[in-house]
């Protein structure tokens, strides 16, 4: 029995389809969602087919050290936030073959969180080799749990949008 809802490994199912139809290697540049991502994808059977790796990478320094994001960057913006995403995104690619990554950071909670970045803030980023970037900000509700699940959501609707 998979840990993951069916809503998520049916969202995991279409988008190993899609990537392995397509020649496509996926990596995953994760932080509050601590391999969250990577884990649903290789629930699916036949992923092997397109999931290339993943990072976790938790704390600033493994962002830095794994994924290539400038520590001055973090200083400058905080971990959880846009450039950030962008860089742990382009990161994943410039350290793995993937043709595609995608990176989410954020706070799951329950602490953690201020005004200007309440707990549920997460910022996402797909990249493709050779192609633009995305972004996609969300404030999502509910527990730890609930974040972290529904930030996996949104990490496949991106991945299968590319």
């Amino acid at each position: 029995m998979s840990p993951f809802p069916p809503d998520l490994l049916d969202r995991a199912r279409a988008v190993v389809a899609a990537c392995a139809a397509r020649g496509v290697w996926l990596a995953t540049a994760e932080s509050c969602t601590g391999g969250l991502v990577a884990g649903c994808l290789t629930s699916v059977a036949g992923s092997s087919a397109c999931v290339e790796r993943g990072f976790v990478t938790y704390s600033n320094a493994a962002k830095s050290d794994m994924l290539g994001v400038p520590p001055d960057l973090i200083a400058a913006h905080g971990a959880v936030s846009e450039p950030v995403a962008r860089a742990m995104a382009e990161g994943a690619l410039a350290h793995s073959p993937a043709s595609v990554a995608v990176a989410i950071t954020g706070i799951a909670g329950p602490g953690g969180g201020s005004p200007d970045k309440p707990v549920g803030l997460v910022h996402f980023a797909c990249a493709r080799r050779g192609g633009a970037t995305r972004h996609r900000r969300e404030i999502l509700p509910g527990d730890r749990d609930a974040v972290r699940l529904a930030a996996v959501r949104v990490a496949l609707e991106m991945l299968a949008d590319r």
